[in-house]
């Protein structure tokens, strides 16, 4: 293999200083980039690493916007862009209707909101530099969006066979140009034990497949008759039944499971795809993060 993947770190409480460690390992390792979701304060995450780390690119994949003041946002973005001396992207994203009514957050349209974002913190005076701007993306419009106004985009979950239909809007320049990142976040599962794999990433996607954003995108990349069982599923009230509705066929075109040999001839699959910059986000069939990443770590050896 001529590339290797980025990786996805989170900080959970009581392993936060545990998580500083393993950022520093994934360095040492030669891994392409560590990228921190907004679970456990992605923001927070990144800059603790810009402090730890030397030389490796980092970044949000993502942080939603509605969660701060684009003020607030862009001060922080641009401290990390500046002491971590340019590593940092800062991904950005409307995340899920679901779980910002939750947080008592009312989102409008995700393209004008996500525009007049960008517009607004870049308009915020006395910050310095500002990073690169990396727009979550799962369809098209949100993607010529991503190369109008960001400096590269990010999916996650994405579906590998529709990969180049979806980069394709894209202009030449964009694709071939370095310095725009085309990303990915793939839940990944290593273990001899197939079948267990599977079921560890078929149960981290059943919550995204009760997403209506996500189930128009899987449609759009072929998916459609899993995607109306699971509609009806949940129109029926059983929840329970999701993860059934959703196929092997699927799963592989989302996810890397299985044996060492398989999981990294699926990462050199994903990047012939397009995607210049795989995320894995690790699991476990037989233990937690830690146990993930070094299942994870033990198939480069």
């Amino acid at each position: 293999m001529t590339s290797m993947p980025a990786l996805s770190l989170a900080a959970v409480p009581g392993r936060r200083s545990a998580t500083l460690q393993l950022a520093k390992e994934i360095e040492n390792r030669g891994f392409s980039g560590i990228y921190c979701p907004s679970f456990g304060d992605g923001l927070a995450l990144c800059e603790a690493i810009a402090l730890v780390t030397d030389h490796i690119p980092f970044g949000t994949s993502i942080t939603p916007i509605y969660l701060r003041h684009p003020q607030d946002f862009a001060q922080t973005a641009a401290f990390i862009h500046e002491v971590s001396e340019g590593r940092f992207r800062f991904g950005i994203g409307v995340s899920h209707l679901p779980a910002m009514e939750r947080l008592g957050v009312k989102p409008g349209k995700p393209l004008s909101d996500m525009r007049n974002f960008v517009q607004q913190l870049q308009s915020v005076a006395r910050t310095g530099e500002m990073p690169p701007l990396v727009l979550a993306t799962l369809r098209h419009r949100m993607i010529e969006l991503a190369e109008e106004i960001g400096q590269g985009m990010v999916f996650a979950n994405g579906a590998r066979s529709h990969m180049p239909a979806s980069l394709s809007g894209l202009q030449l320049e964009t694709r071939s140009n370095e310095k725009f990142f085309i990303g990915n976040m793939i839940p990944t599962c290593i273990s001899d034990d197939e079948s267990a794999a599977m079921a560890v990433n078929r149960r981290t996607l059943t919550g995204y497949a009760m997403l209506p954003n996500y189930r128009n995108y899987w449609k759009e990349a072929g998916y459609e008759e899993e995607m109306e069982a699971v509609e009806s599923a949940l129109e029926r009230g059983a929840t329970d039944a999701v993860g059934d509705c959703l196929s092997d066929r699927w799963l592989s075109d989302t996810t890397l499971f299985g044996s060492a040999k398989k999981v990294r001839a699926g990462i050199e699959a994903w990047f012939d795809s397009g995607i210049k910059t795989p995320i894995i986000v690790p699991s476990s069939a037989s233990g937690g993060q830690m146990k993930a990443f070094e299942e994870f770590f033990s198939i480069w050896s």
